[in-house]
């Protein structure tokens, strides 16, 4: 944790953003200018939502990185994405201007929360996050958010609000949420990935403990999960537990499945009835991402009505179960899944609803992940009736293990490997039927398949 920077950040009214359409820079740009800070930025991308929506307060994007594009700023943001030899962070260094990472702003910003609570977990972070802000938008506590997806409900990846109250993801990778000393954080499961970082389980657990450790008053953690409940031994914040477990404190009882394949249960505080919820997104484990909000916005000062109807009026976020179109009774849908287990987690959610046939359209992301968890993979593919892959996305990595999606296709009876997103769109429109879901999943760019496939679909079918 680096907190020399807060006084720089203090200090600083002229603030440019190198990637300011980034996920996860917009909603910190739009933090500091409800502050009074004037803000530019550059971008790659023209066209994106983020980039529009920090246009549309009035803030300057130029498109392309150039070192004229810092103008006359007094501190230059930038991603863990921009390589060392950008021309703007190589100007900013030259004129002595200072320059700070993305993570160390977001561990600056939230230390100006007195109560901010941070979301953390291997899998479900976005949705989780989204599921509080969801809940709290509707009261009149007014909290800051930043969120690592965007949610239509808010149009964006995040929001500024009056009270001193914070709302943010807090990412393990590369030990990023170890910049945040949050009042309140959220533990929603850990799991075996970014291996390549960690090289184990017990690492990961180890970084979570420190984020643990870090935290003042309360942390809401999977009372189910063993490696999140030895995160948090021996730390010295209040703990509280979710799960579907008796022992919990957040309980989730009279699990039930619904005609339209979504989760309705009853939850209990401390062994009280508390609320009840009827979730709109399917899938089980978004029972444990609801319980988590619920117990985050029960601190933040929600009431149990304010719980549920936020839940129950939940509709998701971008590229998690994003449904595109239904199009000839053809559903064509995006999500992150990324890693096995949340393959698993969306595929069976799919499988839980009344489709004739699921589609697994799957990008793999990094070499690493991909020969880490090659068996995993195949194994939960499986789930669906068809399975489609596209080439490894390289992401950060470059080739140099040996790792191909044929070895992955090869271990999928009845599994198609294909070249481009133009080709999977042609084969997927070609083949599929009335009655079938269409998903496509991963991290990188296989979106832009789904959104392909929209196209070619609504074409052929309007």
């Amino acid at each position: 944790m680096d907190t020399s920077f807060d006084k720089v950040l203090e200090q600083a009214e002229k603030i440019h953003f190198i990637g300011i359409g980034g996920s996860g820079m917009c909603p910190l740009a739009e933090i500091l200018l409800s502050e009074g800070k004037k803000i530019h930025g550059s971008d790659v991308d023209n066209e994106s939502d983020t980039v529009n929506r920090i246009r549309s307060l009035g803030v300057e994007v130029l498109i392309g990185h150039r070192p004229e594009n810092i103008g006359d700023a007094e501190l230059v943001v930038y991603t863990a994405a921009v390589q060392k030899d950008n021309p703007e962070l190589l100007a900013a260094k030259e004129r002595g201007i200072p320059t700070v990472e993305r993570s160390i702003l977001l561990g600056a910003v939230c230390r100006r929360y007195p109560r901010t609570i941070a979301v953390s977990g291997t899998h479900g972070k976005t949705t989780t996050t989204s599921m509080i802000t969801t809940i709290l938008v509707n009261t009149d506590l007014d909290p800051s958010i930043i969120i690592g997806g965007k949610l239509p409900l808010i149009g964006s990846n995040g929001r500024a609000g009056k009270s001193d109250l914070m709302v943010c993801e807090a990412c393990e990778f590369v030990d990023t949420f170890l910049q945040i000393t949050p009042d309140c954080a959220v533990i929603l499961n850990i799991d075996a990935d970014h291996l390549e970082y960690f090289g184990s389980v017990e690492n990961i657990i180890k970084s979570f403990n420190k984020f643990s450790n870090q935290t003042g008053r309360r942390i809401i953690v999977n009372g189910d999960d063993a490696n999140s409940l030895k995160a948090v031994e021996g730390v010295n914040a209040e703990i509280v537990t979710f799960g579907i477990n008796n022992d919990c404190d957040f309980v989730a009882k009279d699990i039930r499945i619904n005609d339209e394949g979504h989760w309705e249960f009853n939850i209990l505080k401390q062994g009280n009835e508390f609320c009840s919820v009827a979730l709109r997104v399917p899938g089980h484990h978004n029972i444990y991402n609801a319980l988590a909000s619920a117990a985050a916005a029960d601190y933040a000062g929600a009431t149990p009505e304010q719980i549920s109807y936020g839940l129950d009026t939940f509709a998701g976020a971008k590229r998690r179960y994003d449904v595109h179109t239904v199009t000839n009774n053809i559903t064509i849908a995006d999500d992150y899944a990324h890693h096995p287990t949340e393959l698993e987690a969306i595929l069976r959610a799919c499988k839980e609803q009344h489709f004739d046939r699921v589609w697994a359209v799957f990008q793999p992301f990094t070499y690493t992940r991909t020969k880490d968890h090659m068996d995993e993979f195949a194994q939960v593919l499986q789930i669906a009736d068809k399975v489609v892959l596209t080439e490894i996305m390289a992401a950060r990595e470059i080739d140099d293990l040996g790792v191909n999606s044929e070895q992955l296709r090869s271990r999928i009876p009845g599994a198609v490997l294909l070249e481009s997103f133009e080709a999977i769109a042609d084969y997927v429109i070609e083949n599929a039927q009335p009655g079938d879901l269409v998903l496509t999943m991963g991290c990188g760019d296989i979106y832009k398949c789904a959104k392909l496939m929209t196209e070619k679909i609504k074409a052929k079918y309007n």
